[in-house]
């Protein structure tokens, strides 16, 4: 078995335990940091199962594994994955979808409090030596705009309606029509993303990346937003276009911006020059209870394969892109 996500079991070692108590022989990613597809191709050669964190996953990297039978991913994004090359060659996909949910879900609350009341700049300014007083909003009075509901987007709406939020604009391509009932209490809106963007003082992305969805916010959607509006992604890079984002609070246009997740990581790019875009080394999932739950459930889900059981965590067939694209 392959594992890649680096650190592993570093908080509980339980993971690696119940590979042991299996007699399972482990290689662990030996670079210290996510492989590169070139990397990749030197790991592979004599796995049956790999237990998958952010690096590329492709199909020439499935070439070279003839052995692969499962990619047992740690967490929820698949866009690492050629999924469509996994499903030519038989080799099953999981994921951990549920596990990383109330971790991301507080972190977007936590950066939303942060920007609103400008607390990354002042503390960036007291350690320079300025006494900085900034008289920011509170988040209950504020319009928050929210592009993505599923898992994640649901639970950041049970936080916000914890904290007083009374006005909520909702967009995704497939509207949950249970969701006033998972919901109980907040009021919101369907609408289109245009109208979102221009009507939200707080605008969160909880997307997964797909061909739909790269780019979607660029630099005409980020000028339509308010000027003093604030943008926050924690779910993948290449949705919010980074590039489009610093030019764009450049020219002075919105107040803030909080981003967890990059095109490329780690990120290198010109927003870290911008005193008032916070910026977090994709860590929302990075709470311990989450973390560890995230690695027993994918090593669970390889020892159920090593052991001839019933794989439970399977990706379903709709996120596939070529599902997607047949519309089924």
């Amino acid at each position: 078995v392959l594992i890649t996500p680096t650190p592993f079991a570093a908080v509980d070692q339980r993971p690696l335990e119940m590979l042991s108590a299996l007699g399972v022989d482990c290689l662990v990613n030996p670079f210290g940091a996510k492989p590169t597809e070139e990397q990749m191709l030197d790991l592979v050669n004599d796995v049956d199962a790999i237990i998958a964190g952010t690096e590329p996953i492709t199909d020439r990297v499935m070439a070279n594994a003839p052995r692969l039978r499962l990619i047992s991913r740690l967490g929820v994004g698949l866009d690492s994955v050629d999924l469509d090359a996994a499903r030519r060659r038989s080799i099953a996909v999981s994921y951990t979808p549920a596990a990383p949910v109330p971790a991301v879900a507080e972190m977007t609350i936590g950066i939303m409090l942060v920007l609103l009341r400008s607390l990354h700049v002042s503390n960036a300014r007291m350690h320079d030596g300025e006494w900085c007083w900034i008289i920011g909003r509170r988040i209950s009075e504020v319009t928050i705009g929210v592009v993505g509901v599923g898992p994640i987007g649901t639970m950041v709406l049970r936080y916000l309606s914890a904290l007083g939020v009374s006005d909520v604009l909702l967009h995704d391509v497939n509207p949950d029509p249970c969701l006033a009932d998972n919901v109980p209490g907040l009021a919101f809106e369907w609408v289109t993303l245009d109208r979102l963007l221009a009507e939200s003082d707080v605008v969160t992305l909880h997307l997964p990346l797909t061909e739909s969805t790269k780019n979607l916010v660029g630099f005409d959607e980020l000028m339509s937003m308010k000027d003093d509006a604030v943008i926050i992604n924690t779910s993948r890079g290449g949705i919010l276009n980074e590039d489009n984002l610093y030019e764009v609070l450049a020219r002075g246009h919105l107040s803030g911006a909080g981003i967890d997740v990059f095109e490329h990581e780690p990120y290198d790019g010109p927003l870290a020059t911008v005193e008032r875009c916070l910026l977090t080394s994709h860590m929302a999932s990075a709470s311990v209870g989450c973390r560890v739950q995230m690695e027993i459930e994918a090593t669970e889900e390889v020892i159920r394969l090593l052991t001839d059981q019933p794989l439970q965590g399977l990706v379903p067939e709709s996120v596939f892109p070529s599902r997607r694209a047949e519309g089924r």
